[in-house]
């Protein structure tokens, strides 16, 4: 005999962005799991809990730092004659090198609440801090991880956990800096940390991948053992790495082995669906089209890379290769992902010297492309069924609300999303849902308070001595 699974709760959308059009008067009702078991158009029978403000799928912030949100805004005094991302990591290790396992779960569980506020519902966790300060594994050497995933649940975000293999400084296997103690780990140890995380992951629901930091952290026999660690995490896990992100980095590939990032990484493994490419900034047309081939996503971070100073990555070439995008806050300077879009739409349009560059046949409004590519590209970096407001999908979506004039009840529909990103309005959210569950209301959590000063007594240790 077979049962039918109950539906425990649902919610009432006046007007919707399902991920692909606008719809309106939406009953969603949502399984135990968390799932979408139905999405009918009626005037809500049921007594459904009614959101009125417009809805859409929330987006995946697909690469964070989690630790560098404490040192947002620190980095923005010249130190050099020509500062760069090389003059920028000497702030990061300090305080990468400072932040204790409570540190982390203050800092990331307030950096995942104000992902929430921005349109974020889920999260990837690009994490490499391991070791305790002097560099000697903690007790349980997966213990900065279990910060991660308390602050995760803390928060209620959806959490995709990415733990970091780290061994080198440079190409050829260099060793590492004392600033990089936190980092390094054996292939030995990584996969028993791994093996130890998986427990806690299933246990809370987190999406458990791998990520090597980058080529020039990690040596090509390494990357071929990392892979084949993957391949035993099952057929959700993400698979992430940094790459081509800075000019000297292509260089110092080049000079390595003849061989650009992109280039070496696809010589190296089989890169696919599964894997994400972080920054990609900087690519040949070849290489473009490959990673587009390839049906790997690239994890863009348009305003660090803005902040860095790394370039501007090439978007029409690799949307027209049938390429697949998704954008993170990286080293966390904002959490807004329609910032993040408005930044490549801009950098884009100053790059090729004209206006809606990133607008697609399917979707002319450029808000409206933009987010749409994003939430795809976003929910398949996580290893997640989410992006849609659709059956099967999970329940993952906000409320667009606005202070002020009400633009959202005059403006036309289509107009709606090109308004949120390219306005100065105040990008406030109301309800925002994750896995059927209400985690904010009306644009508040149950625990901001206690969240919020957890965060301003790590601030206060960690800022002594800057």
């Amino acid at each position: 005999m077979t049962t039918e699974r109950r539906d425990i709760c649902g919610y009432h959308l006046k007007r919707a962005f399902d991920g692909v059009k606008w719809l309106q008067d939406l009953s969603v009702h949502v399984d135990v799991d968390g799932r979408i078991s139905a999405v009918v158009a009626d005037d809500n029978p049921g007594g459904l809990h009614v959101i009125h403000g417009p809805v859409m799928p929330g987006f995946t912030n697909l690469h964070s730092h989690a630790f560098q949100f404490a040192m947002a805004g620190l980095t923005e005094v010249r130190k050099n004659p020509v500062d760069t991302f090389w003059s920028w990591r000497e702030m990061m290790y300090y305080f990468a090198l400072r932040l204790s396992p409570d540190d982390q779960v203050a800092v990331a569980a307030k950096l995942y609440l104000e992902c929430l506020k921005r349109g974020y519902t889920g999260v990837v966790e690009f994490h490499y801090i391991h070791n305790a300060p002097n560099g000697s594994p903690y007790g349980r050497p997966e213990q900065m991880s279990l910060a991660t995933l308390e602050a995760a649940a803390m928060s209620g975000i959806q959490l995709t956990h990415l733990p970091v293999f780290y061994a080198h400084s440079d190409f050829g296997g260099q060793a590492p800096g004392q600033g990089q103690r936190r980092f390094v780990n054996s292939i030995d140890g990584f996969a028993r940390m791994l093996d130890d995380l998986r427990g806690p992951c299933r246990a809370q629901g987190v999406t458990l991948g791998l990520a090597p930091h980058s080529l020039r952290a990690v040596s090509e026999d390494e990357i071929k053992v990392l892979a084949e660690i993957h391949a035993g995490l099952g057929d959700d896990a993400p698979f992430h790495i940094h790459v081509a992100e800075q000019l000297p980095e292509v260089k110092a590939s080049l000079a390595y082995n003849g061989k650009r990032p992109v280039e070496m990484l696809f010589d190296l493994a089989d890169v696919n669906a599964r894997w994400c490419l972080i920054h990609a900034t900087h690519m040949t047309g070849a290489e473009t089209e490959m990673v587009a081939r390839s049906g790997a996503v690239v994890g863009l971070c348009p305003l660090t890379e803005a902040n860095l100073g790394d370039g501007v990555f090439n978007g029409p070439a690799f949307l027209k290769a049938g390429g697949s995008f998704g954008v993170g806050s990286d080293s966390n300077v904002n959490t807004d992902p329609f910032a993040e879009l408005q930044m490549l739409e801009y950098s884009q349009r100053l790059l090729h010297n004209q206006r809606t560059v990133m607008a697609s046949d399917q979707h002319v409004n450029t808000g409206t492309s933009l987010t749409a590519m994003a939430l795809a590209g976003g929910a398949q970096a996580a290893g997640r069924k989410s992006g849609r407001i659709a059956t099967g999908y999970m329940a993952d979506f906000f409320e667009l609300a606005e202070d002020g004039d009400q633009a959202y009840a005059r403006l036309a529909t289509s107009a709606l999303l090109d308004y949120r990103m390219f306005t100065q309005n105040p990008r406030v959210v109301g309800d925002v849902v994750v896995a059927g569950k209400r985690i904010l209301s009306a644009g508040r959590h149950p625990q901001e308070d206690a969240i919020n000063a957890s965060f301003q007594q790590a601030m206060t240790g960690l800022c002594q001595e800057i």
